[in-house]
């Protein structure tokens, strides 16, 4: 077996696109990704973590030149030590025939150059990107569809990381949760509709969905919201004017205003249910191709309505505004939108729960959400004499 690297050579660029699909051909799960989506995380002019890391990725070719592994690892610089015991690389991308020595030869390359450039552990398998992304090894749920951007993997892969030593570093669960109303009211727990009338009786509360008109505002709000609630957590950095009002312009073409929601009191933003048409019930017909047919084929998907699933971007509330019943408020009052019969969209899928984040998991099964699919964060540390710590409580 030959590792190579990929590098700029534009056949082994391919070959790091196509091993998946060979991989899991016929599988009726796996939804491929968007080419374009994979290739701009490894394009220094498109990936804004080049800015302070660095990546590296291969393919492994048995001796009769087929790709059987790929894989990439990856240094991001400014948090290798943030919240860590010790400086802390990643690798990803990660997909492999069922031959634990393609595994383990993968493994081994990645530890020796993170070693090369300081780093005293690897998490994987993790995006060169954004948590919301790439991120975390399928553990349960082998027989549902994944998320747009989170991955589908064989069950053996499991095997291979625990036995080469990598560890759980934390769990994340993706909750289902029903939109029609009858199976909505039948998984709800009644605290959470009596928490929302407690705050609909409280003067000063609004909450509203987005008008596409007022994107700029809303933009503000958005970061507003998220500076406060987020920043400072999981090595999430304060959020810039610029970049929020980017965010709400990537989304614009895709949104529903009907699934973008804020709270506010007395005019203060202070929180956020942010949702968007689950993308993946479109792209699995597209092949993993954006050209001018697979833009027709969106367009299409999307004037016809075809996709009746929801996706559950990021939820959140102020801490001053925390365990108030804000946070059921905002559900329920999109809940009630989304009982009305014509509605398009019957089920909604949350955004991975790290098992770290207790309130979070509570809520969404409060909610009535049941934990389809389970991924994995795993961390190998290099000194296997050094004690294992998972993922602090938040």
């Amino acid at each position: 077996m030959q590792i190579r690297e990929v590098g700029n050579d534009s056949t082994l660029q391919k070959e790091f696109l196509m091993l998946p699909v060979r991989l899991y051909e016929g599988n009726p799960y796996w939804i491929r990704p968007l080419d374009k989506d994979v290739a701009e995380v490894f394009d220094a002019k498109k990936n804004k973590f080049f800015a302070d890391g660095e990546c590296i990725r291969w393919v492994v070719q048995d001796p009769r030149g087929q790709t059987v592994g790929r894989v990439a690892a990856f240094i991001n610089h400014r948090t290798a030590t943030k919240d860590n015991d010790q400086p802390t690389g990643g690798m990803g991308f990660f997909e492999c025939v069922q031959d634990e020595a393609v595994a383990f030869l993968m493994f081994e390359t990645c530890k020796k150059w993170l070693l090369a450039r300081g780093m005293e552990a690897m998490d994987g398998p993790i995006n060169f990107g954004e948590r919301d992304q790439h991120w975390g090894l399928l553990i349960e749920g082998y027989d549902q569809e994944p998320l747009y951007g989170m991955g589908y993997h064989f069950q053996y892969y499991k095997d291979f990381f625990e036995k080469y030593g990598f560890m759980e570093y934390f769990k994340q669960l993706t909750f289902s949760v029903a939109i029609e109303e009858a199976r909505c009211r039948a998984g709800m727990h009644p605290a959470v509709l009596e928490r929302a009338e407690r705050i609909y009786n409280t003067p000063g509360y609004e909450f509203r969905h987005i008008e596409k008109s007022k994107l700029a505002q809303y933009a503000e709000d958005f970061r507003v919201v998220y500076n406060k609630a987020w920043a400072g957590h999981l090595g999430v950095g304060d959020m810039s004017k610029e970049k929020a009002v980017a965010v709400m312009t990537r989304m614009k073409p895709i949104l529903d205003e009907k699934l973008m929601w804020f709270g506010y009191y007395h005019d203060e933003p202070v929180a956020f249910f942010i949702m968007l048409p689950e993308l993946n019930q479109v792209f699995k017909h597209m092949n993993g191709k954006l050209d001018w047919i697979g833009k027709l084929k969106f367009l299409y998907h999307k004037l016809l309505k075809t996709n009746t699933k929801a996706f559950g971007v990021i939820f959140g509330v102020t801490p001053e505004y925390q365990s108030k019943g804000v946070e059921s408020a905002i559900a329920i009052a999109f809940t009630k939108l989304g009982w009305h019969p014509d509605f398009q969209y019957k089920d909604l899928e949350l955004n991975w729960v790290g098992d770290f984040n207790v309130k979070m998991l509570r809520f969404s099964k409060m909610l009535g959400g049941v934990a389809n699919k389970k991924h994995a964060t795993y961390r190998f540390l290099f000194d296997r004499s050094k004690e294992f710590k998972r993922h602090k409580i938040i």
